[in-house]
Formats: C-alpha cells, sequence, structure tokens
C-alpha cells in the first residue's frame, strides 16, 4: 500500500527556506520605495514559465530560487508607492501574514461549524457598520466587484422579476430594463448579460459635466420604457465611476426608485468607503438606504487581492436568490454540520477560502480609524496634485475631481489633440517604462488623458512632485522629437 504524502521528508529543510521567503517578503515590502514601480519581464524569465509540465521532484530550495530570479521581480508593481494605474490598492505585510494563516488552516468556508464561518460573519457586521446598513442586512465576501456587482443584479433581477429563478426570463411578456450612467464600469454590463436580461436592455443615461448621471434623462427613459411596454426593475448608481470618480446623486436615483418601485444598487468599488472620511459622510447618506451596496476591500481598504463585499439590504430575498438544499449539504443538531446557515445560500459559490482573515486582522490591528485616515489622505493627495496641474501652463485638468481620481494631460499651444494624444500616450508608457510612476490613462470628451487613481496607502507628497515634474520632462523630449 502506498503511504506517501505530499508532506516534507525534512521539516526542518523547509523551516529554513520558509524563514528565508519570509525574510525576503519583508525586506521587499521595507525597500519598496528605492525599487522601481514596473520592469520589463524579459523574455529568458517568460522562456522559464512556458517550459512543458514536470514530472519529476525538485527541491523546495530550487522552486523558491526559480521565483526569486524569474517572477517575483517583474511584478506589476501596485505595492509601490507611485503606483496610481486603474483602481487598485497596495497590500500590507499583516495581510501577507493573515494570507499565510489562511492558507495553513485552508477551510472551505462556505458551510461547517467552524471558526472561519464566525470570522467572516463578524468582517461581514463590521462592513454593514461602515455603510450604515442595518443589522438584520446580508452579505457575502466574494472575489471583487465584478462577483460583487453580480450577486447583487441577480438578486435585483430575482426580487422585481416574480418566479424569475424557477420560469426563466422567457416567462416575461414585458422585456426587464436596467439604467445607469454611461460612466458605468463594464463589469455591470458583463453582470446585465450574465443574469439574462442582455446588454441592449442596459439604458446608459447621458452624465452633466461633472461626469454624475442626469436625472431628468433617468426619469424619461423609464417612462419612455414604461409607455412602450417594457418592464423597469432597477437603477445602479455610481459612488467613484472608474474614469473620474464621480458620485452621482444618490438622494435623487433613490426617489426615482421609489417613485417608480424599482431596485436601487450603488457599484461602490472603491469610492463607498469614502463613507468613512467626515467630509463625506452626509453626501453619501442615501447610501444606507440602498437595496444593495457592492465595494471593493482589495481596492482604498488596502487588503491583499482578492477581497470584496456585497451587502443586501433583505436578507430574506438574498437567501431566496440562491437557496439550494441538497441532502448531502444538510444542517444536524451538533458536531462539524451544525453551523451556521451555509453561505452557499447567499451567494453562487459552494467552494470559498479564507478572504475574511486579512480583513479581520488587519482591522483589528489598525482600527477602523486608521483607515478613514489613510482615504483621507488619497483624498488630499489628489486635490494636491489638481493644484499642481492648474498651476501649471503646460499641464491640462480634464476633469474635476471630487474623490480621489485626477484626469490631466500634456498641453502645448497649437498642436492639435492628435498629436497631443500621441505625446501623453508616450509620456505614460515612458513613465512606466523608466520606472518612475505608475498612472493608467483613459479618454475623455475624445482626448487621451493621463489617469491618476490614488488608493496607495505607501504614497506621499513627494512622489505627486516626482511625477509631475517627470510628466514635464518627458513631455519637452517627446516635443523635440
Amino acid at each position: 500500500m502506498n503511504n506517501q504524502t505530499l508532506d516534507p521528508d525534512d521539516w526542518e529543510s523547509v523551516r529554513k527556506t520558509a524563514h528565508h521567503m519570509m525574510d525576503d517578503v519583508i525586506d521587499y515590502l521595507k525597500d519598496i520605495r528605492e525599487q522601481p514601480v514596473w520592469k520589463h519581464f524579459p523574455d529568458d524569465s517568460k522562456a522559464v514559465l512556458k517550459a512543458s509540465l514536470p514530472k519529476e521532484e525538485k527541491p523546495l530550495q530550487e522552486v523558491y530560487k526559480i521565483f526569486e530570479e524569474h517572477i517575483f521581480p517583474y511584478t506589476k508593481g501596485n505595492i509601490h508607492p507611485r503606483f496610481w494605474a486603474w483602481v487598485q490598492g497596495t497590500g500590507t505585510i499583516t495581510g501577507v501574514l493573515a494570507d499565510m494563516l489562511a492558507s495553513t488552516m485552508n477551510p472551505n468556508v462556505t458551510i461547517g461549524e467552524q471558526s472561519a464561518v464566525y470570522v467572516d460573519a463578524q468582517v461581514i457586521n463590521w462592513c454593514k457598520e461602515m455603510m450604515g446598513f442595518p443589522a438584520a442586512a446580508s452579505g457575502m465576501l466574494v472575489s471583487g466587484a465584478s462577483l460583487a456587482n453580480t450577486t447583487a443584479l441577480t438578486v435585483a433581477r430575482n426580487a422585481k422579476l416574480a418566479h424569475v429563478r424557477q420560469k426563466g426570463l422567457h416567462n416575461f411578456t414585458a422585456i426587464p430594463t436596467i439604467y445607469a450612467s454611461k460612466e458605468t464600469h463594464s463589469c455591470v454590463v458583463k453582470a446585465v448579460e450574465v443574469t439574462g436580461i442582455g446588454s441592449e436592455n442596459l439604458r446608459k443615461i447621458d452624465v452633466d459635466s461633472d461626469y454624475r448621471i442626469k436625472i431628468d434623462q433617468l426619469t424619461e427613459a423609464i417612462e419612455l420604457d414604461l409607455a412602450q411596454g417594457y418592464l423597469p426593475y432597477c437603477v445602479v448608481a455610481n459612488v467613484g465611476t472608474v474614469n473620474t470618480g464621480s458620485i452621482d446623486d444618490l438622494e435623487a436615483i433613490y426617489h426615482v426608485c421609489q417613485k417608480y418601485n424599482l431596485w436601487f444598487h450603488i457599484d461602490g468599488a472603491f469610492g463607498a468607503l469614502s463613507k468613512l472620511v467626515p467630509e463625506y459622510q452626509a453626501r453619501l447618506k442615501y447610501l444606507e438606504l440602498a437595496d444593495s451596496v457592492a465595494f471593493d476591500l482589495h481596492k482604498w481598504m488596502y487588503m491583499p487581492y482578492e477581497v470584496a463585499c456585497v451587502l443586501i439590504r433583505n436578507r430574506d430575498i438574498h437567501r431566496e436568490s440562491f437557496y439550494i438544499q441538497p441532502s448531502y449539504l444538510l444542517n444536524h443538531e451538533r458536531g462539524l454540520a451544525a453551523g451556521p446557515d451555509s453561505l452557499n445560500h447567499f451567494g453562487i459559490e459552494l467552494s470559498r477560502g479564507f478572504k475574511a482573515l486579512k480583513v479581520w486582522m488587519s482591522i483589528m490591528e489598525n482600527g477602523i480609524q486608521k483607515y478613514a485616515d489613510q482615504i483621507e489622505k488619497n483624498i488630499h493627495q489628489a486635490r494636491y496634485l489638481a493644484q499642481k496641474i492648474e498651476a501649471n501652463i503646460s499641464l491640462e485638468l480634464m476633469a474635476p475631481v471630487p474623490l480621489n481620481i485626477v484626469c490631466f494631460r500634456y498641453v502645448r499651444a497649437g498642436l492639435a489633440d492628435h498629436d497631443l494624444d500621441l505625446i501623453n500616450k508616450e509620456i505614460v508608457m515612458t513613465l512606466q517604462e523608466n520606472g518612475i510612476a505608475s498612472p493608467s490613462s483613459t479618454i475623455l470628451n475624445g482626448k487621451y488623458a493621463i489617469r491618476v487613481a490614488i488608493t496607495n496607502h505607501r504614497s506621499i507628497q513627494e512622489d505627486f512632485d516626482i511625477l509631475v515634474d517627470a510628466v514635464l520632462e518627458i513631455g519637452k523630449e517627446k516635443l523635440k522629437n
């Protein structure tokens, strides 16, 4: 009989290698400011990662050496103080340690009488407190805002379209419609498609000069659909649009939803967490009245990837959207199967890791006020950057800065927009290739914009001075060529 396991024969050798790994991790994070933000991934390292399936054993030390040489040095860079591309969080050493502990425990958190389920529930309760949701509400930790929005919009569909879970959408003679601004994230489009509504039935409403949904056009679109026999059922509001960080008028959208009996969902992927900042609490008061809200904890809560949250106001409606009770998952009065209501009853996943531990440990260590202070710091940094841009004749601010995203471009009198687009694209690529900083880009009103999304607890004011100086220098160089 084969009694072999995957445990090592020499635990002390593993201990030595593990200590080496941890020393490297701590040194890497401690000295990250001294490293380039990004380095090109070389062809020889890519070739190593194209090797065929290994058949024989290799000592862990040798495996780690391959990681050290060909993988570790070529990260995306989002833990660096001058990484502001897309909207991505930075992680912490506590998150690293928590993920190690979670992997050691290795629980499937969706079912069973076990500590991880209770930690998960406590984190959800904390998230409800952060968003001002009632204690009786429900929620789930998921991989990211894409799945959080999809989960919420599945519940919205099931709540507003009677018996759709059992009979499907073909049971409806009226076509269901959903509403969001043109600035809404593409994951909402995917969620509308995945839930069977179809992207053609997502009404994309125009935005105003501050990139907020136009309430009058929203109302007109709903009225028109009702008159033409459609079935409006949901409005998606934005708290922090992906392009500019804009915040929709939540109070006005809430009243629209009340008037037409529509589900009020908020995509707050990163922006919802600004509710922790005193300046934004009044503006986001109506977030507390949403039927559902989706937000990432791996963005503006700086947790390591991946962890996000979806909150649903009505627990019963949430559960009815996903509940299935097969015989092999029955609850018992005692023993391992005597745990709380299975998380599988509140989402699509039956297998899910211990995401909550890094959130639990991080909030326990720092307290929520420290996170609020970091978020507020990032908002002030965005304003500082915007002021520097507006003070320089060679730079142009391309959108308002309501939160933490700054869109701008390098300009020169007499150059056509097409030429400016090419120069600014070159600036972004050169900043990244030289390891100076990593902004991203977007298109606003048909013009290429350098986009700085600040969800980075390691950024300091000096980093934005470095960015502006580098943009000006690179821009001058590109004009010569």
